[in-house]
């Protein structure tokens, strides 16, 4: 299993969606910044939101596991290989990531309880 690197590379906000339902003084997602990095396999890395992880961990499992060593999803989304572009699930305000798998192992770093 490979570590896979995670770059927030777009904040958006959705001004029209966010005028009709969003609450108000809602602005951009407060959780992270554009350019911050952070490295996952199996779990969720310290300081990424945990919604941001439940959209984009299946795409990192499988990029950790060798999935897009060719591209994903029979070269018809990402042309790079080893590459997934995902975003959370916030529709008013969401968050793009690239997700890159490294050359770097994975190491289980918990002992199993048995």
């Amino acid at each position: 299993m490979k570590k896979v690197k995670i770059t927030v590379i777009r904040k958006m906000f959705n001004e029209d969606l966010v005028r009709e339902y969003g609450a108000n003084n809602l602005t951009v997602c407060p959780m992270l910044r554009e350019g911050q990095v952070f490295y996952a396999d199996y779990a969720k890395p310290e300081g990424l939101c945990d919604e941001a992880w439940k959209a984009i961990y299946q795409y990192v499992f499988a990029l950790a596991h060798g999935a897009g060593n060719e591209t994903f999803y029979y070269g018809d989304w990402i042309r790079k290989p080893g590459v997934a572009i995902c975003s959370c699930n916030d529709g008013l305000r969401p968050v793009i990531f690239k997700l890159e798998v490294t050359d770097e192992e994975s190491k289980i770093d918990y002992e199993p309880v048995e």
